[in-house]
């Protein structure tokens, strides 16, 4: 992990983490609550029952907050699954109705704890291009000191003929 991305991680990672700990000790009420939330933008959840819903839904959101906080995981793939999190929340607020004002993409009242997540996504879309980008910097150093090292080793031996 690059050092610079430390703060984002830390801040989008402690947040969904404490978001999923919290679907995972949901009552009945706020499954249903949430259940009933997804299934009016993505209706084939409606065969997932609210209760399992809610703990599928905690479960993913601990996995990425945890993701996002182990340096250990790689800013391409915590990015990845942070800016798909993301797209997947904006879709509740591209299809549920009252979100967003009429004949608008801005939004309601009601619609603004949704469409903030935009920012989701692009902290997801930052660490990812900036994990790959990374990524391909150092191997393409670790192909060029091989080839340098090849070249080295074949004019030495050409050297001692």
């Amino acid at each position: 992990m690059n050092l610079t991305h430390a703060p984002l991680r830390v801040a989008t990672g402690a947040f969904i983490l404490n978001s999923g700990l919290t679907k995972l000790g949901a009552d009945a009420e706020t499954s249903t609550h949430l259940h009933g939330f997804a299934t009016t933008a993505y209706p084939a959840l409606s065969a997932v029952p609210p209760t399992k819903f809610a703990q599928l839904l905690g479960g993913a959101e601990v996995a990425l907050g945890a993701a996002l906080l182990m340096p250990k995981v790689p800013s391409a793939l915590a990015g990845t699954a942070l800016a798909g999190f993301g797209v997947g929340l904006l879709g509740l607020y591209a299809r549920v109705p009252g979100l967003r004002q009429p004949g608008s993409i801005r939004p309601t009242q009601d619609g603004t704890a949704i469409a903030k997540d935009v920012w989701l996504v692009g902290a997801g879309t930052t660490l990812a291009w900036q994990g790959f980008a990374n990524g391909a910097k150092r191997a393409s150093r670790k192909a060029a000191k091989a080839v340098s090292n090849a070249a080295g080793s074949a004019q030495d031996m050409f050297s001692r003929e």
